[in-house]
């Protein structure tokens, strides 16, 4: 199990909370994805035999937020 802490500039509300968690969650492998609005990051738990990294991060571009860094 892994967990992550990415910054994610655009977060800025619970509408971006609500779509970025729902978008992560649905990942297969993800255990966990936490979005904190005022630190705009995302903690996410997941089993790296599952999903990538890359993926986590695909799957947050498509939804419209870039990981800085």
């Amino acid at each position: 199990m892994t967990t992550e802490t990415l910054s994610v500039p655009d977060i800025s509300c619970d509408h971006c909370q609500r779509t970025i968690e729902s978008a992560l969650g649905a990942l297969p492998g993800v255990h966990a994805a936490a979005v904190d609005v005022t630190a705009r990051t995302v903690q996410v738990t997941y089993d790296d035999a599952a999903v990538t990294p890359a993926t986590i991060r695909t799957t947050l571009a498509e939804e419209g937020y870039e990981v800085a860094g």
